[in-house]
């Protein structure tokens, strides 16, 4: 038996959730999310909870029954608390200008590049060299990090890009043989 798909989903005041065949539709104070879901899963809502049951014990089901809950588990956070990714610039020059619905960074290249928020996601900027990234849907979320940190991956000689916030870059050494070899 899946250990996350026995675990109810706790409803915080303020959420609702509706279930309509297998597409469930939470509301909460930060805004709305629906998702389909696999048909085979069932959902009971009892007092401020949420149970997701399987019909057998089948690989696919197993599987499915732990996935599901954990995707309403971040759709019922997302409403209620949100969601929220941090990135730091580094590198000498490199840094963005943040508004809430546009970034334009400016690391290294000929040009700025700039990144148009989707629907649901707003940019914060702290300083010139930190963007916060945040929204209600979990998935949207850390999509919009990535392809931010995408932008300029962090270097692994001199550690300069956009890193996760607490990522740990691991730096190489550079060419020390060259010196060393010119002996003869």
């Amino acid at each position: 038996m899946s250990r996350i798909g026995k675990k109810p989903v706790q409803l915080p005041s303020g959420v609702q959730v509706t279930v309509k065949g297998n597409e469930v539709t939470v509301k909460g104070p930060k805004g709305t999310l629906t998702r389909t879901f696999h048909p085979d899963m069932h959902f009971e809502i009892g007092q401020g909870s949420l149970m997701v049951s399987r019909p057998s014990d089948s690989r696919i089901h197993r599987s499915l029954h732990g996935l599901t809950r954990s995707l309403v588990a971040n759709m019922v956070q997302g409403v209620s608390q949100g969601f929220q990714k941090s990135l730091e610039i580094v590198g000498v020059g490199y840094r963005a200008q943040v508004s809430a619905q546009k970034v334009v960074l400016q690391v290294g290249y000929s040009h700025p590049v700039e990144i148009t928020a989707p629907p649901g996601i707003t940019f914060q900027g702290e300083g010139t060299n930190k963007v916060i990234v945040s929204g209600i849907d979990k998935e949207l979320v850390g999509e919009i990090a990535a392809k931010l940190r995408a932008v300029r991956p962090p270097d692994h000689y001199k550690g300069k890009g956009v890193r996760y916030s607490g990522e740990y870059v691991r730096l190489k050494p550079g060419k020390a043989g060259k010196a060393a070899g010119a002996k003869k």
